[in-house]
Parts: C-alpha cells; sequence; structure tokens
C-alpha cells in the first residue's frame, strides 16, 4: 500500500475523539474530519481525502459507526421501547402510543436520507469534500442554525404549536409530529452528505420551526441518526476488508471508531441535559466563526 496512505494511531484516536463530539453537536462532523488533518497539516489524510478511491470514505464510515454505537448504548432503553413497539403496531395494525408513533416517525424519516444517500454520498464527497468548500459549507450550518433559533419564535410557529397541543414548556411534544413532517425532516438531513452541514442541526433546526422545543428536537435527531450510520457502516464495510482496507487501515480505523464511541456518550449525556434550556447560539457562532477562519487559513495558507 501506497506510504501516504498510512495512518498513525494519534492520528486515530484525535480524529475518533473529534469525530465524537462534532458528529452529536450541530456542528458538522464531516466537515471538522475535513477541516482539522488540513489545519493540523496531516498530509497524508488530506491525500486520503483528494483521491476519488481510497480508505477515507470506509474510515469515515467507520468513525459514524462508533458515534452510533455511543448513541445506542445512551439510549438502549428507548430503542427496545421503540423496537417493541414498531413489532405490537404490526401485530396490532394500528398506532396506539406514543413510542409505537416515534418508531414510525423514526422509519418514515430514514427513509429519504436513504435513499439519497446511496444515490448521491459519492459524488457530493468527490466534489464538495474539500477544505475550502466545508469552511463555506460550515458558516452555512451555522447560519441555519442562528435563523432556526430566530425562526422558532415567529407567530406562525407559536400557533402550531398552540394547535398541536402545548406541553409544559410551550412547545409541541415530539410524538404529535405528523408523517409527512418526518418525510419533510428526513429528506432535508440528506443536507449533511455535503461536508461542513450538521445532519443534527438540520433535524433541530427542522424540529423548531415545526414547534418542538430544543430538547425534543435534539433527542429525535440522536435516535434519527442512528439508523441511517449503522446502515453505511454495513454498506461501506467491505471496502475495510478489502484491498482499500491493506496497510494498516483497519486497525486505526477501528481504534477510532472506539475512541468516537465512548466520547458519544458523553458528549449526548452532556447535550441531552444542556438543551434542557439551552439553545442552538453558541453552536451557530462557533460555525460562522470557524468556518471563516478556516477559508482564510485555507486560501492564505493552503491544502498541506
Amino acid at each position: 500500500m501506497d506510504p501516504i496512505y498510512r495512518m498513525t494511531y494519534l492520528q486515530a484516536v484525535v480524529i475518533g475523539l473529534i469525530q465524537g463530539i462534532t458528529e452529536l453537536f450541530p456542528i458538522s462532523s464531516l466537515g471538522h474530519t475535513v477541516l482539522y488533518p488540513t489545519l493540523f497539516r496531516w498530509h497524508n489524510i488530506v491525500a486520503w481525502q483528494s483521491r476519488p478511491e481510497s480508505p477515507w470514505l470506509a474510515f469515515i464510515v467507520m468513525l459514524h459507526v462508533g458515534s452510533a454505537v455511543g448513541l445506542l448504548i445512551y439510549f438502549w432503553r428507548t430503542w427496545v421501547e421503540i423496537i417493541v413497539g414498531f413489532f405490537r403496531t404490526l401485530k396490532n395494525r394500528r398506532v396506539e402510543t406514543s413510542t409505537e408513533r416515534l418508531a414510525w416517525l423514526i422509519i418514515i424519516a430514514t427513509i429519504p436520507v436513504g435513499i439519497l444517500g446511496l444515490l448521491l454520498e459519492h459524488p457530493l464527497r468527490t466534489l464538495f469534500a474539500k477544505p475550502l468548500a466545508a469552511a463555506v459549507f460550515l458558516v452555512i450550518n451555522g447560519l441555519m442554525l442562528l435563523g432556526a433559533e430566530r425562526y422558532r419564535r415567529r407567530a406562525e410557529v407559536r400557533e402550531l404549536a398552540r394547535r398541536e397541543g402545548l406541553n409544559p414548556e410551550g412547545a409541541r411534544d415530539l410524538d404529535t409530529l405528523e408523517y409527512k413532517e418526518a418525510a419533510v425532516i428526513g429528506t432535508a438531513q440528506s443536507a449533511a452528505l455535503l461536508a461542513g452541514i450538521s445532519r443534527d442541526g438540520v433535524v433541530m433546526s427542522a424540529g423548531l420551526v415545526r414547534g418542538l422545543n430544543n430538547e425534543d428536537a435534539a433527542k429525535f435527531s440522536f435516535l434519527l441518526a442512528t439508523p441511517p450510520i449503522l446502515a453505511a457502516g454495513i454498506l461501506k464495510f467491505g471496502d475495510l476488508t478489502g484491498p482499500l482496507g491493506n496497510g494498516g487501515v483497519r486497525g486505526a480505523a477501528v481504534v477510532a471508531a472506539i475512541a468516537a464511541a465512548v466520547t458519544a456518550v458523553f458528549t449526548v449525556h452532556f447535550l441531552m441535559r444542556y438543551f434542557k434550556h439551552g439553545n442552538l447560539r453558541p453552536f451557530g457562532i462557533y460555525c460562522i466563526v470557524f468556518g471563516i477562519f478556516m477559508i482564510l487559513f485555507t486560501v492564505i495558507v493552503g491544502a498541506p
């Protein structure tokens, strides 16, 4: 294998830690895994990103699988209830409880992102998984987060929440989402195929626009992220076991995935507590500031 493809275990751990944080914070993990190697001047990883056929995509998928495992560990009780509720609806042929409805909301929202991911992932990665493009999209992501927080205070959103039934926090309950709303949210999260656009950020923003509070919007985004990430891991596993995985990539991918999984558990615990009272503004400001910095850095210093 070309030595330029080799990744050190230190690099794998650092990228795994970054993934475990940025996958769940609404700041785009894919964007950060593109930008940080440029910032750190990791020539070998930047070389991965610039080649149409390399182990990079499989490595990134393994990182996401690590994050999904962390989410499963944290939400395992919820997932047991969702799975049991799903099979109960098949048996009874009707939806009766909020958990059963949540199961179908997740299924309906996952279908469009799965289809679009299969069709668009490779061409979008080839076109836009570059440092400058990722930095620009990161700024756009920040503007989206700030815009969602501003829009949620509009009269039509408050009226929507009132019409659907307010909870004590003055917002809609998660199980009041309509199936067509879940389909739209599922389609919208496909924007995260662009490095710099956050899957969780898109889902949280859409949830706020539809009258959810920050806590329910965050919970829905975390639950919604798990199925497509695990499915992508299964589909791309062959890249790691095949020729592209030769030369030490597999070991680095496993180490990075473990680091991402452990970090994700602590990250989601923090965020679920934070979103009880916090909002998306700090993340939006961060994306804009860091994105502008990386635009300037990339233009002035250039890729390694």
